[in-house]
């Protein structure tokens, strides 16, 4: 059971770092410079994309930590 629990916080952990890369890459695309110029902001899927992979990380992290104090 605590090797399940380990495996989905690295799964979370690591998914999250990739959405994060993929968020942060989205930012510097042609289209969020686009919308940045109109909007002052980058596209709201990069924007998403981050977020969401910083919730995924600190869930995977959550999840090691809580595994640590048992």
């Amino acid at each position: 059971m605590a090797f399940m629990n380990q495996l989905i916080s690295a799964v979370l952990l690591i998914g999250g770092i990739v959405l994060i890369f993929f968020g942060i890459s989205a930012t510097q695309s042609f289209s969020s410079d686009v919308s940045r110029f109109f909007t002052g902001s980058p596209t709201d899927k990069a924007i998403w994309m981050i977020i969401t992979g910083a919730i995924l990380c600190i869930v995977g992290i959550s999840g090691f930590f809580i595994m640590i104090k048992r």
